[in-house]
C-alpha cells in the first residue's frame, strides 16, 4: 500500500477529485474546508494539489485521517519543455521529504520575484498599489498572479479575475513577468526522488488542436512520466478519447480531477456536484498499484 495515502475502503463512493487547490497556494478554502465537502459530495479519494508546496496536502491528510476520507498527498509544478509551458501533479510524494523541500523552495522564492516585478510593473503603469497589501488574500501560502488579480479588482482597477489577467497579468500583458522555473526533466526526477508520480496536468490547455500532446507526451515518456490527467472539466470526450490513446500507447496511468480554486475559480467546482463531473474511481486503486509497482521494482544497472 501507498505510505502517503489513507486507508482506501471501496464501496463508499462513487467520483475522486485529484487536483483541488487550497488557500496555500491560489485556492480560497482551508484544507479542512475541503475535506468536509468532499466527505458532503461523498468523493471516494481526493488529492490536494497546491502549487510549488506541500502545506497544504500534510494537512489535508491530516484531516483525511480524522474523516475517514481518502486523501492522497500531492502538488502541482509548473515546468518547462522546450518553449512549452506545463504543469506537473506529483502524487504519493513524501511531504516530509527534506530534499523535495528544498527543491521547492527555488520555485517559492522565484515566485517572490516574479511578484516583486510585477508590482514595479504595476506602479510604473500609474497603479497605486504595493505589495504588503497582498496579505489579505493570500496570508499563509504561495502568493501568485490571482491573488494580485484579486487585489486589482478590490481597488476597481479591473471587474473580475478575467479581466485583470487580460489587462495586466497574462502573458504579453504589460505587467507580465516570468518566473524561475525547473525544466520537466528536472520536475519528473524530483518527484520520482521524493517518492511519487509525475502527471501530466489538463494536458488538453497546452494544444486544443491536440497537434502538439502526441509528440509531447513521447518526449515526456522518455523521462519517466507516469500518467496523464485525462479527466478535466475543459476536456471533451473527443479530447479524452485521443488522451486515452496516448495513455495506453506508454502505459500511463489515467488521473482526473476539477482544478478546484474555490472563488478564485468558480466555474471549476468540486468533483460529484451538479455539473456531472465525475472522474472514476478506479483511478485511485490505479495510482496506489503503480506506485507499489515501483517502490517494489528493482533498481537498474
Amino acid at each position: 500500500m501507498v505510505k502517503f495515502i489513507w486507508k482506501f475502503r471501496p464501496g463508499l463512493f462513487m467520483c475522486v477529485d485529484l487536483h483541488i487547490h487550497s488557500i496555500y497556494s491560489d485556492g480560497t478554502s482551508t484544507p479542512e474546508e475541503l475535506i468536509n465537502e468532499a466527505h458532503r459530495l461523498k468523493l471516494r479519494a481526493v488529492s490536494v494539489t497546491d502549487h510549488d508546496t506541500v502545506a497544504g496536502t500534510r494537512e489535508a491528510l491530516h484531516y483525511g485521517g480524522k474523516t475517514g476520507m481518502t486523501v492522497l498527498s500531492g502538488l502541482e509544478v509548473s515546468a518547462m519543455h522546450r518553449d512549452i509551458s506545463l504543469h506537473l501533479l506529483g502524487y504519493g510524494v513524501d511531504p516530509e521529504h527534506a530534499e523535495l523541500g528544498k527543491w521547492l523552495l527555488r520555485l517559492q522564492q522565484g515566485r517572490n520575484t516574479r511578484n516583486l516585478n510585477i508590482f514595479e510593473k504595476l506602479r510604473k503603469l500609474g497603479l497605486d498599489v504595493e505589495i504588503d497589501e497582498l496579505r489579505r488574500f493570500s496570508s499563509c501560502g504561495q502568493t501568485g498572479r490571482p491573488h494580485i488579480a484579486r487585489l486589482l479588482m478590490q481597488k476597481g482597477v479591473a471587474k473580475d479575475m478575467n479581466q485583470a489577467f487580460r489587462l495586466y497579468l497574462r502573458r504579453g500583458a504589460p505587467a507580465w513577468a516570468k518566473r524561475f522555473t525547473y525544466s520537466a526533466a528536472e520536475t519528473i526526477a524530483a518527484i520520482h526522488r521524493a517518492g511519487g508520480l509525475a502527471v501530466l496536468a489538463h494536458p488538453g490547455q497546452i494544444d486544443p488542436g491536440m497537434k502538439v500532446q502526441p509528440r509531447l507526451v513521447d518526449e515526456l515518456a522518455e523521462y519517466g512520466l507516469d500518467g496523464l490527467e485525462v479527466y478535466y472539466p475543459s476536456h471533451p470526450r473527443s479530447m479524452q478519447k485521443q488522451l486515452l490513446e496516448l495513455a495506453r500507447k506508454h502505459r500511463l496511468i489515467v488521473t482526473g480531477g476539477s482544478d478546484f480554486h474555490g472563488a478564485n475559480r468558480a466555474a471549476n467546482a468540486l468533483a460529484g456536484g451538479k455539473n456531472g463531473f465525475c472522474p472514476p474511481d478506479d483511478i485511485i486503486l490505479n495510482i496506489n498499484e503503480r506506485i507499489a509497482e515501483k517502490r517494489h521494482a528493482k533498481p537498474r544497472p
